[in-house]
This record gives C-alpha cells, structure tokens and sequence, in this order.
C-alpha cells in the first residue's frame, strides 16, 4: 500500500505536478535504509537533494572598492575646455565689422543681402514644389480609382455577357 502511494507521488513528480508536502513525503522515504530495488535509482537522487541543500558556500567574494578616478577627471577637464571654449567666443572684443575695412564690410553686406534675396527665391519655388506635389498625389489617388472603376466594368461586362 505504501510503495503504491510511493510510486504514485513519483509519477507526479516526474510530471512536475507534486506539491511541497509530497516532495517531504518522498525525501523522508527515501531517506530510510531500505528501498526496493527498482526505486534505487530515486534514493540517490533525494540523498543528493537532501546533501546539497544543506551545502554553503564559504568562502569570501572580494569585493572591488576602488574606483577609478580617471574618469571624473577627465569629464571635470572637459566640462572645463567647453566653459573656456564658450568664454572665449562670446567675450572677444575683436568683432567682424572691428577687422574688415570699410569696402570688406561693404562687400559683405552686399553678400549677405544677396544670400537673403537668394534663400527668399528659394522658398518661393520650394513652395510651387509643394503644390505640384500635391497635385501630383491627387493624380495617383485618380488613377488607382480609375483602376478600381476599370476593374468593375471588366466584372459588370463578363456578368452581363453571361445572361
């Protein structure tokens, strides 16, 4: 009766279906001297659960406390560069206008109002791109519902062609 019970907890067990209290049941009868035979096989494997789990680790882990300070300093020194880069930009007293002459600077503006009318034409035509786009997207839209239309006439015909 009890090696039934015993052998019924094992197929569950080998399921994975067992609960807690089951498995205590099989480590206590596995622990006793005398096993059946065919059974001998799940003695040794309880007896190792039951060794193992009593089994701790003792030995120190090290652990590293030293960190390196390589990095800190080197984000500080860049933090640094980037202040002075900033300072040195905004605070110099040499301005363009301080080191052209009075036909450089002449020139210059008349670059930049140049490039000014220049990027305004730009946009004018950037925009007529746009609406041709636009329109561009309505004709593909036209097409493919004139496919579609095709499409039914083609089936309209071939049913009326069959009555």
């Amino acid at each position: 009766m009890v090696l039934d019970n015993i052998e019924k907890l094992l197929e569950k067990y080998d399921n994975g279906e067992t609960t807690l209290q089951e498995e205590q049941q099989l480590k206590h009868y596995f622990a006793q001297e005398t096993v059946p035979p065919h059974l001998d096989g799940y003695k040794a494997m309880f007896q190792y659960f039951s060794v193992t789990s009593e089994e701790q680790f003792t030995k120190d882990v090290p652990l590293k406390t030293k960190t390196s300070n390589l990095y800190k300093w080197i984000s500080v020194a860049a933090v640094v560069a980037i202040m002075f880069g900033g300072y040195m930009q905004f605070n110099s007293s040499n301005t363009l206008e301080d080191q052209l002459t009075d036909e450089q600077l002449l020139a210059y503006n008349q670059t930049v109002e140049g490039l000014q009318y220049l990027g305004i034409a730009f946009n004018k035509g950037n925009e007529k791109m746009q609406t041709l786009n636009l329109v561009s997207s309505n004709l593909n839209e036209g097409t493919k519902k004139m496919t579609h239309l095709n499409e039914f006439s083609k089936t309209t015909n071939k049913i009326s062609k069959n009555k």
